[in-house]
């Protein structure tokens, strides 16, 4: 069976228990699961055991084992997600296989969601001089306002162990440890979305948080919101 699941697949009853979500890799998913935790935690809890790792953007991959996978069960859904990279395959929307969707992040890779100075800070707090970072930041990352900036920009090559943070510094900062440095404030609109579709295609998690209904309406302005009511739904 191509993919590997994380963990054991739930095969007990429950909500999504059908249900599948496939990353291109580890690193994804450990972002992924810190931003949904931080969303709400039971929808963490459950989700844990439905990731599918497909090892690399390989979505056909993901279709192939959701159709070996789902064996007769006509409800089963599953959810693929990718990064845009330069493709233009694969859009948003249904596959070839009833109930499996793809999502496409709308920029670049998944780690460019994570390009905030703040939380960069935060996550190197003690590992370099502030001002020494302050002035790589000003130099590397764009400002979480502009839109145009954050979907060109490639995060993989500034993040990470082998990234440009780590040669021209010194030091390294895995992309899970920024994700756990944010703040739900700090969330970008896409991430939102990404976790009503996980929500809705899962059956997880019951009614969507009203801040995300919010946040829905204030994309289309173009707009960041607050978002900090959803630390009630944790």
């Amino acid at each position: 069976m191509p993919g590997r699941t994380s963990k054991q697949a739930n095969p007990g009853g429950g909500r999504g228990t059908h249900f599948f979500l496939y990353v291109e890799g580890p690193r994804d998913e450990d972002i992924l699961k810190t931003w949904v935790q931080r969303i709400s935690r039971p929808v963490a809890r459950d989700l844990a055991s439905r990731v599918v790792i497909l090892g690399g953007r390989r979505p056909a991959r993901a279709e192939e084992h959701f159709r070996s996978a789902r064996g007769a069960v006509s409800g089963a859904r599953g959810l693929v997600v990718l990064d845009r990279d330069h493709h233009t395959e694969w859009g948003e929307g249904a596959t070839n296989e009833p109930g499996l969707e793809v999502f496409v992040w709308a920029r670049r890779h998944i780690e460019s969601y994570l390009m905030v100075p703040s939380a960069i800070r935060r996550a190197l707090r003690g590992v370099l001089d502030p001002r020494v970072l302050d002035s790589w930041i000003e130099e590397h990352v764009p400002s979480p306002e502009d839109e145009v900036a954050g979907r060109s920009v490639n995060a993989k090559r500034i993040l990470g162990s082998k990234g440009e943070l780590a040669r021209r510094l010194g030091a390294g900062v895995s992309p899970a440890a920024v994700a756990r440095a944010m703040k739900l404030e700090e969330f970008h609109p896409d991430i939102f979305a990404l976790y009503e579709r996980i929500r809705e295609a899962s059956g997880l998690g019951g009614s969507a948080p009203a801040t995300l209904s919010r946040h829905r309406s204030l994309e289309t302005n173009s707009s960041r919101g607050s978002t900090r009511q959803l630390d009630r739904d944790r």
